[in-house]
């Protein structure tokens, strides 16, 4: 009879389990896409299509960095997603994330510990050792979704970590190619004053033989001097600006920075023209608004969690257990095994206004996260139309220079042979020689800015850096 009435108690306890999982309230599904963007900005409609002119029509795609066709950049990208310590660091909360989605998931399952009890009681004739060993179950129900709104908020939270790792990934991408381009910048516009500095030595030996003859007098031979010193020292200034530059790519690879990566001898040319979507297609790919717009689902989640917290609760225990005791008092009353089932309804009544607090802060933190998106959208819409406007304007500006730059070549040159027999002064052609170099330069940094553009136009629109994997031919 008593063993009935045991195993009777754990039916009982395993129908309360099953019942308890089965008609617990539905969750409610946190705002999705296009109803986060109209919480989040209610006043600011997206334009159908970018105002910057330009973009071609077309999706966005993926793998830009196979684009440039620098496979020395390939590499250090590649190198730096296995070292980079900030990637590593955002790889280690998405760890962290999930480990907290499986202690969420834990809380809805009943939980089992194992006790072992050994006591020595004394007087009144209870002298002697009692022994137990004992298993223990428990288990709250979640009849309001409490449990089931925190496991999802961290779900959120996991699929937000994830997006901002992505996301992670491209910035690091990006912003290595663009200090790669820098320091190719860098290196040239030191080759640039290496080849003037040589035409600044050609310039004063030339102008000492003119001296000698008589031609002119000792001021041009100062000048010339003076002139070819200010190009040395350009020469070093750059050379910093060249080595410095090199130590920050090492640095994103995560090399030690000892200035000794080789930049390329030439710039890139520049890729063929990018689609850009629509500005709804970018708020649906980049990874970061992807990740806000988690962040506001996770808030959602924790919001509801909190209003459920208000309401009872309601806890399943059960336990069985073994008995052997040296307590003569004892031994004939004691029976093996021992066990039991109780279900707890706990209603909080006061909590000195804790539990409704704990609503609002809540709250106040979806509002956080839902401005959260908002900034960042408009941010990302804003990136797209200044790279796109940036695009258009680099490419009528490197027009522009480029015929600049022939210009003053040709005008240089027509200077050096009037020089040479006598018609101009040396400072008609160092003038014209400063103007020759400012439109090179002028022209080189145009280049490189176009390139680093193109890379803030992918970043900006969620493109991804890798070369989508062909899909398999299928099987025959």
């Amino acid at each position: 009879m008593v063993e009935r009435r045991r195993w009777g108690w754990l039916r009982a306890w395993a129908v309360l389990v099953v019942g308890g999982g089965v008609c617990g309230c539905p969750t409610r599904a946190p705002p999705r896409g296009p109803e986060v963007v109209k919480q989040a900005l209610p006043h600011t409609s997206l334009a159908t299509a970018w105002s910057a002119a330009g973009a071609p029509e077309g999706g966005i795609q993926d793998g830009w960095l196979a684009t440039f066709q620098d496979e020395q950049l390939q590499a250090l990208v590649a190198e730096a997603l296995g070292h980079n310590p900030d990637l590593r660091s955002a790889s280690a909360r998405v760890d962290q994330a999930s480990a907290m989605l499986g202690v969420a998931r834990a809380g809805l399952i009943p939980t089992v510990d194992l006790e072992g009890k050994e006591s020595i009681g004394f007087g009144q004739g209870l002298d002697g050792v009692l022994r137990g060993i004992e298993i223990s179950a428990g288990w709250e129900v979640d009849l309001w979704g409490k449990l089931r709104y925190r496991r999802n908020a961290a779900r959120e939270t996991l699929a937000a970590a994830e997006a901002e790792f992505e996301f992670a990934r491209q910035s690091l991408a990006a912003t290595l190619a663009k200090g790669w381009l820098l320091a190719t910048e860098a290196h040239l516009l030191q080759c640039i004053a290496v080849e003037r500095v040589r035409m600044g030595e050609e310039l004063v030996q030339l102008t000492t033989t003119r001296l000698q003859v008589g031609v002119i007098s000792e001021h041009e031979l100062v000048l010339a001097q003076a002139n070819l010193d200010s190009y040395r020292d350009t020469v070093k200034q750059l050379e910093l600006t060249r080595v410095q530059a090199v130590r920050a790519v090492e640095l994103l690879a995560g090399r030690y920075p000892s200035g000794t990566l080789e930049p390329r001898g030439t710039l890139v040319e520049l890729p063929g023209p990018v689609p850009a979507g629509i500005p709804a297609s970018v708020l649906e790919r980049r990874p970061d608004l992807m990740a806000a717009e988690r962040r506001v689902a996770a808030a959602f989640n924790h919001v509801q969690e909190a209003k459920a917290a208000r309401l009872p609760s309601l806890r399943l225990t059960g336990a069985v257990g073994l008995v052997d005791s040296d307590v003569v008092v004892l031994k004939e009353t004691l029976t093996n095994p021992t066990g039991g089932v109780a279900a707890g309804l706990l209603a909080p009544l006061f909590h000195g206004g804790a539990l409704a607090a704990q609503v609002r802060a809540r709250t106040a933190e979806q509002e956080a996260a839902l401005g959260a998106y908002a900034s960042a959208a408009l941010r990302a819409t804003n990136e797209v139309e200044n790279a796109l406007t940036s695009a258009r304007v680099l490419g009528e500006r490197r027009e522009i220079l480029e015929r600049a730059v022939a210009e003053h070549a040709r005008a240089l040159e027509l200077l050096n042979v009037d020089y040479r027999v006598g018609k101009v002064n040396l400072l008609a052609l160092l003038q014209q020689t400063l103007l020759a170099d400012a439109a090179r330069i002028a022209l080189l940094r145009v280049r490189s800015e176009q390139l680093i553009q193109r890379i803030n136009l992918h970043l900006a629109l969620g493109g991804g850096f890798s070369v989508p994997a062909e899909p398999k031919p299928a099987a025959k």
